[in-house]
């Protein structure tokens, strides 16, 4: 194995599931090492494959694809040379060009919010918390067309289709031998708004009580009662994934886009502060006989 400056070989490639935004964090991760393993600064990585300081960045996150061109020169560069070692990350670059399942919908998914469903697919675990809606993974159809058509007046009866067929295309990384774990947290108000009506809303609750009984799904309720929490700030959503080499990842939707945190010290505010209103939360063995309680008071 070639090396220099110290350099160590390419780890393993996690060849778990994930697609290519998994693979584009992970071979990002991988350069990154690789360059300061080199003692190269961003900007002379920078110079090798005629970018910017912030291209180096983009590259290093995974936020954008990889030149097959690029990843060759930065491999020269931080002394890579042994084919074998060259071919692994090479291959990953090509990997992670490919194009996700989500792309066929990019006439209806914002380039800020691709991300996060690339997250999404990738992620192990999935943590949230709710405060004003059922969260995306455990809608009904009939429930998201609502929340839907609120948000996007005026948009075509294709176009509503095309965004709720997403969400119910999402809520298949809850499925199968993969399943992600998800442990979904919210506020008492969102299962009390009609959304949709009380028709919409019954057959949402009776939904509810039907997928918390899988048992890769915990659902948690923070109930009018307790006063104010933990989380009081706003919805927020942590993901973790499988790869030892991938951080977690704090995701926090705006209006028009979104914050993704990955620094340690960010992720761990926020898991603190879900653990918190976990506990703040109703347990989740009580949360079905709570949901039978509200559809009783739909009538």
């Amino acid at each position: 194995m070639n090396a220099q400056a110290g350099n160590t070989a390419p780890a393993p490639v996690w060849t778990a599931r994930g697609g290519p935004t998994a693979l584009r964090l992970l071979l990002g991760a991988q350069l990154r090492r690789l360059r300061r393993e080199s003692g190269i600064t961003p900007e002379e990585a920078a110079r090798a494959i005629r970018g910017s300081h912030a291209k180096i960045s983009r590259l290093e996150l995974g936020r954008v694809g990889f030149k097959e061109r690029d990843v060759a020169d930065l491999l020269t560069l931080y002394g890579i040379t042994d084919p074998d070692d060259r071919a692994v990350l090479l291959d990953l670059a090509r990997q992670a060009n490919i194009p996700g399942w989500w792309h066929k919908y990019s006439d209806v998914l914002p380039g800020w919010f691709e991300f996060y469903v690339g997250l999404e697919e990738a992620a192990s675990v999935i943590r949230c918390y709710e405060l004003q809606f059922v969260p995306t993974l455990l809608q009904t159809p009939e429930y998201a067309r609502a929340l839907v058509l609120r948000s996007n007046v005026g948009r075509s009866a294709d176009d509503v289709d095309r965004r709720v067929d997403l969400r119910m295309r999402r809520q298949e990384r809850l499925t199968g031998p993969e399943a992600a774990t998800l442990w979904a947290v919210m506020d008492e108000g969102a299962l009390r708004r009609p959304i949709g009506g009380r028709k919409v809303m019954r057959a949402q609750l009776e939904h509810l009580i039907e997928v918390t009984r899988q048992p890769n799904i915990t659902l948690q309720i923070v109930p009018f009662d307790h006063g104010g929490h933990a989380a009081c700030g706003g919805p927020f959503t942590i993901l973790r994934f499988d790869a030892p080499e991938l951080p977690d990842v704090v995701y926090l939707e705006q209006l028009t886009s979104a914050l993704y945190l990955d620094k340690p010290e960010d992720t761990e505010a926020y898991t603190q502060v879900m653990n918190a209103v976990c506990v703040d939360a109703r347990p989740a063995t009580q949360t079905g006989a709570f949901l039978e309680e509200l559809l009783a008071d739909l009538g």
